[in-house]
């Protein structure tokens, strides 16, 4: 293969030219991804000939030129290269494009790791921007002692009352097929493995074989779902991480957890029923707008779940067993396996099998064998239930809760310790216990999430089959009278003959099913659009009358701006009631959203009141002796809240976190997260530093005067965001038009609508798509809209404001998260691009509002930021690399949306070809481009144009490493 041709040389060289010199002597980016980039191109010219890869590299080489002098012609250019392609040719070069981004995001991933493996080795603990996005949790205790003179005993104490609750949700943002991040898992392990020091040339070349073998299987594997993921995918999906990564994960880490304290004197382990890491879903348990999760589905997930726990547990069990093979043991356990020999014996199958496989002077082996059979037994009627709905396998045989599971475990543990073999109870076995109180019967713990509105309408059909009127036209304070008698009294509200509609027959059976399954399937039952007491009592009288035994936490979520205002108050209200404080016991859970408010408000403005409305709520919390744990409802990206998570933790007002947090880890980002081993251990890290930290170190508190322009500040950056998002009359059409939003279903990356109501504008659009647009065009509008007009307003009101400003950004740590993500986020950004989807797909008569937004873009950057990323090198050379790859792709993007929604456009760039011809010539071409035009024959679109369109949005996705 011609490896050198004159083509690959320029590719290169522009590689070179966009990272000038390396960051660092151990910088390896640059040669990871020349490397993939190499063997791509060469697959790519075996696959489809020469002349589809001069194409890519054509306009790879128009992009580099436009990123070094921002000039639209060479835009213009690359879309003349682009709009000239057949239909097959045109969805190979986007598929290109969307690969080699990829590729990109496994080179930095690769070259990240490494570099964190050299810093560790010189005793440098942080990664990235030292501690600023980082928190290794051995240095972050030592810092703790040391820096804070902590006591070791107080540090230990801290950590082993703290808890994390990672809440897995199911929200459509990872647009990459499980499939292909496999793949990726395997194009990342051959070149970290490619560049090790210990490499033979033999293995050298065998490894540059399957990495090339991995490279072209990702790439004629199918990027595209061609039919949307149920919420049973979803969770499948979802729990394919614990498999692979979580579930070895979380003993080992806390394994390292043992190691940190015994560093600094406490010879004592966590304990293996400290709550440290939790895991819950919100996956087949988010109704909140989606039709498809329904009762039967929340029923197959919570099943589920329950079925790959068991499965887990029994094939570790028999290592256990293999591992336990001393005869000493206190006479309790003898006694225990004594009486099991016996009992198996009545039976004289079991009992033959049985003692085949566990000599009788082996009491640790006839313990765990009878673990691992009961193991089976609720492995199998999971199963059973699973598929048949019954199961012949009766629930005694099998274990129903958690302390029947630990039980003869904590027996083996203790006479092992007993008996003086104390290292060996703390090896694989305490690993076990740990697992076993980590992941419970259940895998994980799934939240139900319904809209207040619906749970108002079941109680309106009740009170109006009772005949006295309608709850929904009543007072809150008459919501709130009834509520509580009922919830006092004792009698049944209805019976079977209740009118229902199909709604309300949704919301009822939800609750039973809750009731029929075993609590410990069930986490939080979060209400959304929250905004008064009656919501909570509503939940809580249906819980009751449903015969929910053992009913659910009730989480108020609180969303939009005016909500989280109200939100202290109401908590207050709710708090005052008897009756409810008798409920919780002291202890209560609040949901805060990022998405929604960030929508409603700007991200400016909805930051702020969130980090208020956190102060608040704990402060009504203290003054009724209630434990409030905040339940933060992040997404991946700025606009929804995302970030790095030591920073999003460290800038949360103090005591919200007190040791207790609730946070969802939502698409993408779990991938990111809990992806690899490696990945996993950092991100168990991160929560479990970063949640010790804030709670004994917590940030300082805003100074008066902070506050006071803080407010003045939100009050502008509000009017500013919604004068242009809900006032101007024509922005949803121009946002329609500008974007690729009206597209983004086409994708099937989530089983949700992308719309709560099927009608409506931006205030029913969902966060995701909304966000995922802006995204996609480089113009984030979203995130940076309102700060540049309330910085200027308090500047120019007195020049003394941009002095506290600077002090705000050095001292206070929400206030320079809050500025630092969207100095990254302007980094990503280009209106450059924004102004070719406007010129290509925006009416004339709406340019001029398209050109005033781009103006406000530029001033709101310039007012923000003096030398953009100038603090992370990193960063910013991991971004030239990748800008011209995403240039190809929102080239091709916006020409192919033109062509979709101007049928003529195609007449204008090519008369000779109707859909009709081209979809003669591709039938009878020989080309292989020609093949992937038919994988999606039933496309209303002219031929390629979905399949090109769908590309473009997947590899932009990943340029931007985020998509919602």
């Amino acid at each position: 293969m011609a490896r050198n041709l004159e083509k690959m040389a320029s590719i290169d060289a522009q590689l070179r030219l966009l990272a000038p010199g390396k960051v660092s002597d151990d910088d390896k980016l640059v040669e990871y991804d020349a490397l993939l980039l190499d063997r791509f191109l060469d697959i790519l010219q075996d696959l489809h000939g020469d002349d589809i890869k001069e194409t890519v590299m054509e306009c790879y080489e128009l992009s580099a030129e436009y990123e070094g002098k921002r000039d639209p012609k060479k835009l213009e250019e690359l879309g003349n290269v682009l709009t000239s392609l057949d239909p097959g040719d045109s969805i190979v070069v986007a598929k290109s494009f969307s690969h080699m981004l990829n590729l990109a995001n496994l080179a930095e991933e690769v070259q990240i790791a490494y570099r964190r493996r050299i810093k560790l080795k010189r005793g440098v603990f942080a990664d990235e921007n030292s501690a600023t996005t980082e928190s290794d949790f051995e240095e972050t205790i030592k810092r703790l002692v040391v820096d804070l003179k902590k006591s070791p005993e107080e540090v230990f104490d801290a950590l082993k009352n703290q808890t994390i609750d990672l809440v897995f949700t199911a929200h459509p943002t990872q647009s990459v097929r499980r499939s292909l991040l496999q793949k990726h898992g395997r194009i990342r392990n051959c070149l970290a493995q490619l560049y090790a020091k210990d490499i033979t040339p033999d293995d050298k070349q065998e490894l540059d074989e399957a990495l090339q073998r991995e490279i072209q299987a990702a790439f004629r594997t199918d990027e595209i779902r061609r039919t949307p993921p149920t919420p049973q995918d979803e969770m499948r999906a979802g729990m394919s991480y614990f498999h692979e990564t979580i579930w070895k994960g979380v003993p080992k880490f806390l394994r390292r957890v043992d190691t940190a304290l015994k560093n600094i004197g406490i010879n004592e382990r966590v304990p293996y029923n400290a709550p440290l890491i939790q895991f819950s879903s919100w996956m087949g348990g988010d109704r909140d707008g989606n039709p498809r999760v329904t009762p039967e589905v929340t029923r197959d997930v919570c099943l589920l779940a329950r079925l790959m726990a068991a499965n887990l547990y029994y094939s570790q069990i028999e290592e256990l067993m293999f591992e336990l093979s001393m005869w000493r043991c206190t006479d309790e356990l003898r006694a225990r396996a004594e009486e099991l020999h016996r009992n198996s014996r009545r039976d004289a199958k079991h009992y033959i099998e049985f003692w085949k496989q566990v000599p009788p002077n082996e009491p640790y082996r006839v313990i765990l064998g009878d673990v691992r059979d009961k193991l089976y037994q609720t492995r199998e009627r999971s199963r059973h239930l699973l598929t048949n709905a019954i199961s012949d396998i009766p629930e005694e045989a099998t274990y129903t809760n958690i302390e029947q599971f630990l039980e003869p475990l904590e027996l083996c543990y203790r006479s092992l310790c007993a008996c003086g073999d104390r290292p060996i109870a703390d090896g694989s076995l305490l690993d076990f216990l740990r697992q076993v109180s980590t992941f419970g019967l259940s895998l994980v713990r799934v939240d139900i999430r319904q809209e207040s509105d619906r749970h108002t309408d079941v109680i309106d059909a009740i009170t109006n089959h009772l005949g006295i009127g309608s709850y929904r036209e009543w007072s809150e304070e008459r919501r709130q009278e009834w509520l509580l008698s009922e919830l006092s009294g004792k009698r049944p509200l209805f019976g079977p003959d209740l009118p229902k509609t199909e709604e309300v027959a949704d919301v009822l059976d939800t609750f039973h099913v809750i009731a029929e399954l075993p609590s410990d399937n069930f986490g939080a039952y979060v209400i959304s659009m929250a905004t008064s007491p009656s919501d909570v009592l509503a939940v809580e009288l249906l819980q009751r009358e449903c015969h929910v035994k053992n009913p659910l936490r009730v989480v108020p979520l609180f969303e939009k701006l005016a909500d989280l205002e109200a939100a202290p108050a109401a908590l207050a209200r709710l708090f005052s009631i008897d009756w409810y404080r008798n409920r919780i016991d002291g202890k209560q859970e609040v949901m805060i959203g990022y998405s929604d408010s960030g929508k409603d408000a700007g991200r400016f403005s909805a930051a702020w009141q969130l980090f208020k409305a956190q102060e608040e709520l704990i402060k009504v919390a203290k003054e009724y002796g209630v434990k409030l744990t905040m339940f933060h409802g992040r997404g991946g990206t700025v606009g929804r809240g995302g970030g790095p998570t030591h920073l999003a933790i460290l800038s949360q007002p103090p005591e919200t976190v007190h040791g207790s947090l609730r946070v969802t880890v939502q698409g993408e980002v779990i991938e990111q997260s809990f992806g690899e081993e490696h990945l996993c251990f950092r991100t168990l890290q991160r929560f479990t530093a970063a949640t010790l930290e804030h709670g004994m170190k917590p940030p300082i508190s805003p100074k008066p005067e902070w506050r006071a322009l803080m407010d003045e500040m939100a009050i502008v950056a509000t009017e500013e965001y919604r004068s242009i998002v809900f006032q101007e009359p024509r922005f949803v059409e121009y946002f329609r038009r500008a974007t690729p939003e009206l597209e983004y279903g086409r994708m099937n990356i989530g089983s949700r609508p992308s719309k709560r109501k099927p009608s409506g504008g931006i205030e029913s659009l969902r966060a995701i798509p909304w966000i995922f647009a802006w995204t996609q065009t480089r113009f984030h509008l979203p995130v940076w809209l309102g700060f540049g007009a309330a910085f200027k307003h308090v500047i120019e009101k007195d020049v003394r404001n941009l002095h506290m400003l600077q002090e705000m950004y050095n001292e206070w740590p929400f206030f320079r998260v809050t500025i630092d993500l969207v100095e990254m986020v302007f980094a990503k950004g280009d209106p450059g691009i924004a102004a070719l989807y406007d010129k290509l797909l925006v009416s004339e008569d709406l340019w001029s509002f398209g050109e005033r937004l781009r103006a406000n873009y530029e001033e709101t950057k310039s007012l923000l930021l003096k030398d953009l990323l100038e603090g992370d090198p990193h960063l910013k050379q991991r971004l030239r690399l990748r800008d011209s790859y995403i240039t190809t792709l929102n080239v091709c993007q916006a020409y192919t949306l033109k062509r979709i929604r101007d049928p003529s456009f195609h007449v204008k760039l090519r008369p000779h070809l109707s859909k009709e011809i081209m979809e003669r010539d591709i039938l009878e071409s020989n080309k292989p481009a020609a093949e992937l035009v038919k994988l999606n024959p039933a496309s209303d679109y002219a031929p390629g144009l979905e399949d090109t369109l769908i590309l473009t949005m997947k590899g932009l996705a990943a340029g931007m490493q985020n998509t919602g």
